[in-house]
């Protein structure tokens, strides 16, 4: 599976990605609201072996990998995590290098997955669950017609200490 647009690559994450990967997923100031936050090599090596060998598998969680088309530099990540009883429903979280933020690479690829998601894979609701500190990916969310669905309190466990977590999410009839 490969979905490329203009400006982004979507693929599947691979061995060959692993030092690339600890270089902005290790970075614990730009991941700061991220659940992992790589400490070396070998757990990020560990993390892509556990990566299924098919996308759209029911009741998993598999990684893309982002690159700049330009470029063809892996700038950042998005897991898809699919589940419900019909597998029809997708959450996703998107990591993004800090050097490659603010150039719209993080659109451009939510679009480009949203998307095939919707429209091919033909699934029913689309949603992503974040720290409400995170601002840049609530607007990111907002942006692309997402609702707030669930503000939890204290309900996630990251990093050493309970944070907030909120809910946002898209229907396939909602998107444009």
């Amino acid at each position: 599976m490969k979905l490329e647009n203009g400006k982004v690559i979507l693929r599947p994450i691979e061995k060959q990605d692993a030092t690339r990967i600890l270089e902005y997923r290790g970075d614990k100031i730009a991941n700061a609201y991220q659940g992992w936050i790589p400490e070396n090599l070998e757990e990020v090596e560990i993390f892509i072996q556990k990566n299924p060998t098919d996308f759209n598998q029911p009741e998993s969680w598999f990684q893309l990998v982002i690159l700049e088309k330009a470029t063809g530099n892996l700038v950042g990540d998005i897991g898809v995590h699919f589940f419900g009883e019909e597998n029809l429903q997708v959450e996703f979280g998107i990591t993004l290098a800090k050097a490659s933020q603010g150039k719209a690479l993080a659109s451009e690829s939510l679009n480009l997955l949203i998307n095939y998601l919707f429209k091919d894979l033909k699934k029913h609701r689309i949603m992503a669950s974040f720290d409400p500190r995170n601002i840049a990916s609530e607007k990111l969310m907002q942006r692309f017609g997402f609702r707030k669905e669930a503000h939890f309190v204290k309900s996630f466990y990251q990093n050493g200490s309970w944070t907030d977590d909120v809910v946002f999410a898209i229907l396939n009839e909602e998107w444009k």
